[in-house]
């Protein structure tokens, strides 16, 4: 495993982790909960741009 591939992976696992909060958010049936939850995507996806640069923090292409 090269260095430069390193943050890729960390980048890839952070988003990914981002998406599985965002997912059990959406099927959680308690408001306080959901809302934690989605803090939680967003501190990520934020923490995500600041290290990788804004467009990591979604798989958006564009």
């Amino acid at each position: 495993m090269s260095s430069e591939s390193r943050p890729d992976e960390q980048a890839l696992h952070m988003r990914e982790k981002a998406e599985e909060l965002e997912r059990e958010a959406q099927r959680s049936t308690d408001p306080a909960e959901r809302q934690r939850l989605t803090d939680k995507a967003l501190h990520i996806r934020q923490r995500l741009e600041e290290l990788h640069g804004p467009e990591s923090a979604t798989t958006d292409p564009m």
